[in-house]
């Protein structure tokens, strides 16, 4: 059967005592004693109760204080009918103590069994307990109609109304276990973005400074095996120092982006030009500070395109050019081409696809490709 407001039990979430204050427990504890202490002072008010008198109405005390355990327990764990059972049994109490004489526990019991059906059970299963409950009430209660009338809708009220309390705080909980279970994505999420910001930002300033320090290397090992002289072998051996520095310079500028320290993007990209000879660079549009993640992009980028110039076009003039629009930075990078040298094919392959990868992330695009002079890089970013 389809479920529906009938048929479904309120939430355990409801049901338990999770998301409770701490004055409502203790409000809750107060009515429970309050109730007890009402049943006990019915039990043993009439003066005709003798021994054995008393030892039943004990006994009944501590089974209808046994039975309402149980079936606080048994609707927590949405089971129909051992709770209905254990209601019957509190009905059953009811009905003895009434029998006995003992009108008020009774009068209690029925009210409690219907208030607690209509709080803890499904309305299909509750509605015709409630109103067996208030109906052996109402017959029992000596009050005047009018009175026992307005009382026993109180305790519908109070029943539903208590239901609907459970049930809002219900949502309330499973609400509140959401938010957290997303934040907790969300923050697992951002760690994962930012290991993967710190790998590519390893990975690139790696890469671009063992690639320049590998052409000068593979350069000195061409050159020993060439028999060339000590002064030239020396000069590329100092230039692959002079790249590790600046990989160590580089390493430390990465780290300082990390920690949104950046340089600059003008003053970075002139001293990147300044340090390979036959290239030029040229700022056009409004200069203006870029989000880390762009400005990044257009720094490896750079570095890259650099370093591919020097490998595969040695000597060639090499143009920079950077562009700030109203939506979006360009930088190109062209060579004016060459004869490839003896390291062209030296390095791994992949500086390419790592620009593209680059821009993708950032919702930007790179071309790169023969031009009619000799290769060029253009890479766009929006910002």
């Amino acid at each position: 059967m389809t479920e529906n407001v009938w048929t479904r039990w309120p939430s355990q979430e409801a049901l338990g005592r999770e998301g409770v204050s701490q004055p409502r427990r203790l409000l809750g504890w107060v009515v429970r004693l309050v109730v007890m202490a009402v049943l006990l002072w019915g039990a043993f008010r009439n003066s005709h109760v003798h021994v054995w008198g008393a030892v039943a109405a004990a006994v009944g005390v501590l089974a209808a204080a046994a039975a309402a355990w149980g079936f606080f327990r048994t609707t927590f764990a949405h089971r129909l009918w051992p709770s209905l059972g254990l209601l019957a049994v509190l009905l059953g109490i009811a009905i003895a103590a009434h029998t006995g004489g003992f009108a008020v526990p009774a009068l209690v019991i029925w009210c409690g069994c219907a208030v607690a059906a209509l709080e803890r059970l499904p309305l299909a299963a509750a509605a015709p307990v409630t109103a067996l409950a208030l109906a052996a009430y109402s017959v029992a209660n000596d009050d005047k109609w009018l009175t026992t009338v307005v009382t026993t809708i109180g305790l519908a009220l109070a029943g539903y109304v208590l239901r609907l309390d459970a049930e809002a705080r219900g949502n309330a909980q499973r609400l509140l276990a959401q938010e957290r279970a997303a934040r907790a994505a969300e923050a697992d999420s951002a760690a994962l973005a930012e290991r993967a910001r710190i790998a590519r930002e390893i990975h690139d300033v790696l890469a671009h400074s063992l690639s320049a320090q590998l052409v000068h290397l593979e350069a000195a090992r061409l050159l020993i095996e060439r028999g060339a002289d000590r002064d030239r072998i020396l000069e590329r051996v100092v230039a692959a120092r002079g790249m590790a520095r600046d990989g160590l310079a580089e390493t430390r500028q990465a780290l300082s982006a990390l920690r949104g320290e950046l340089t600059p993007l003008e003053k970075f990209l002139n001293e990147l030009v300044g340090a390979n000879a036959g290239a030029e660079v040229t700022v056009s549009g409004d200069s203006r500070p870029l989000p880390a993640e762009a400005s990044q992009a257009v720094r490896r980028v750079a570095q890259e395109a650099l370093t591919n110039a020097r490998k595969h076009a040695p000597g060639a003039k090499v143009r920079v050019r950077l562009e700030y629009g109203e939506h979006q930075v360009k930088l190109d990078v062209r060579d004016s081409g060459g004869t490839p040298g003896d390291l062209a094919g030296s390095g791994g392959g992949y500086g390419l696809l790592g620009m593209r990868e680059r821009a993708e992330l950032l919702g930007g695009s790179l071309e790169a490709g023969p031009h009619e002079e000799g290769f060029a890089v253009t890479l766009k970013v929006p910002v």
